[in-house]
């Protein structure tokens, strides 16, 4: 069979386990993809070709022994460059990391390591996470599979570029205020940001501690079902995971959504929003009523002020969280001078422009006098905002939204003009500050770029948000269109 690396995950498990081909083949087209597209797009940080053949060698050994083996094991998965892998460089994407290679696997990883997946190696991202278009990482930025000239959408841009492009059968990426669910849209895939707390952020390098997730990319709804049923649930080493029962995604997603309630909220359609993008997500709402399901118009009134909040708890957390990196116990560290100066020259050289800008805002916004004025005036925000969806979610069971207000933009377009930047995620992060989750699957094209609606569910109500996008991709065919980058 040729151009496996197409495959999604349900049909590389279909094919393994009919003998159709080995896993080995599978892994090795996922390569031959890389080599031959990722010169262009520039999604790879670190290749991880020799174990990954080993891990698939392993798997059809197995195989042929007849053991009983994982539905993800022998498929090849595309790693995020900020889940800590054991003996595998480890970046975020930054210089200050540049070599670093962890004596650990992240909790995700490790389940997936137990369930026999092949790690095809770890893709670029906005320098730990900060950004939304991939042009902030340390080393370069990475393009869109559909249009070589335009970004991927970020932090998590190279997880669904590498995807769009075939490069793998599934990725792994992190959701702060968007960082999962804008890449998806802008790229053509379909991506979960989970429920905070419904997925272990151990071995993740931190950014916003109160708001990091972590979720899949894949080919179809499908296979984010199977893929969640493997890496959610409690872990004792993240606190903030509860023991919440995991569904069965898989079972659940085969319920029609006949009787279901989904809310259109009237501040997600703001003006000098793109047209197409408008037009994309009411007729998924049309589609919606085609399968059954009830379009309620519904008010959140407090969206206009989440960006903003968004923007002051983010670089609080990023002020505690980045202090680690001090040049001292491990990464870039330049030892020339006393103390003081081994920090300041280490961080200076090691991290980047939009780095330094939240440390620096976010230490200003703690520092006594101002604690009051901006941190703790932001949590009261988030305490509204998190309101807002509970009062909505009584009349409605999921809420169908934009994804950002335009399609995939120009590179260079807005990394000069950071607040314009910041408010591409003014669909996606109000969500986060409430914990909730939400799927996005594409819906069609604005301008020939893929546009994706988003599908927001209440708090560890994954089972509902990818029940309605896998109905709605039964009867959809957007999320099987395929960049043309030959």
């Amino acid at each position: 069979m040729a151009e496996l690396n197409k495959l999604t995950l349900l049909e590389a498990f279909a094919g393994l386990r009919e003998g159709k081909f080995t896993s080995r083949e599978l892994t090795q087209d996922c390569f031959d993809q890389i080599k031959k597209l990722d010169d262009k797009v520039k999604a790879f940080i670190t290749l991880n070709e020799d174990e990954a053949l080993a891990q698939a060698d392993a798997f059809d050994a197995k195989f042929k022994a007849g053991e009983s083996l994982s539905p993800l094991a022998g498929i090849p998965v595309i790693i995020k460059d900020i889940f800590c892998t054991t003996g595998l460089k480890t970046t975020a994407a930054s210089k200050i990391l540049a070599d670093y290679v962890p004596p650990f696997d992240a909790d995700t990883i490790k389940r997936l390591r137990d369930e026999g997946a092949v790690f095809l190696g770890k893709v670029n991202m906005d320098e730990f996470a900060m950004g939304g278009s991939t042009e902030n990482s340390g080393f370069f930025p990475t393009r869109n599979p559909w249009d070589l000239e335009r970004v991927p959408g970020g932090s998590s841009g190279g997880s669904a570029a590498a995807l769009a492009a075939d490069m793998g059968i599934y990725a792994l990426g992190t959701d702060t205020g968007g960082s999962i669910r804008e890449p998806a849209s802008f790229c053509g895939v379909s991506g979960l940001k989970v429920s905070y707390g419904r997925v272990s952020r151990y071995g993740v390098m931190a950014m916003t501690s109160s708001l990091d997730t972590i979720g899949p990319f894949a080919k179809s709804v499908e296979d984010i079902a199977l893929i969640l049923k493997y890496i959610a649930g409690r872990d004792v080493k993240d606190s903030t995971t509860p023991d919440v029962v995991v569904d069965d995604y898989s079972e659940e997603i085969k319920k029609d959504i006949k009787g279901l309630k989904v809310g259109l909220p009237k501040e997600y359609f703001v003006e000098g929003m793109d047209a197409g993008v408008r037009d994309r997500v009411l007729e998924a709402a049309k589609k919606f009523e085609e399968m059954g399901a009830e379009i309620i118009d519904i008010s959140l009134p407090h969206t206009d002020l989440a960006v903003a909040a968004y923007y002051i708890i983010c670089p609080c957390e990023v002020s505690s969280n980045m202090a680690r990196y001090d040049g001292m116990r491990y990464g870039l560290s330049k030892r020339d001078g006393d103390l003081l100066s081994i920090y300041l020259n280490s961080r200076a050289e090691g991290l980047g422009a939009e780095v330094k800008r939240r440390i620096m805002i976010g230490t200003y916004a703690l520092s006594a006098g101002y604690y009051d004025a901006y941190y703790k005036k932001a949590m009261q925000i988030r305490t509204l905002v998190r309101q807002d969806f509970d009062e909505a979610f009584k009349d409605v069971d999921v809420i169908l939204t934009p994804v950002a207000p335009a399609p995939a933009y120009k590179l260079g377009e807005k990394i000069g003009d950071p607040l314009k930047m910041y408010l591409e995620d003014v669909f996606t992060i109000p969500a986060s500050l409430a914990g909730l989750c939400g799927l996005v699957v594409p819906a069609g094209f604005s301008e020939n770029l893929p546009v994706g609606i988003q599908i927001l569910g209440k708090r560890f109500d994954e089972k509902t948000v990818l029940r309605v996008g896998h109905q709605y991709q039964l009867v959809t065919d957007w999320h099987k269109s395929k960049p043309n980058l030959s």
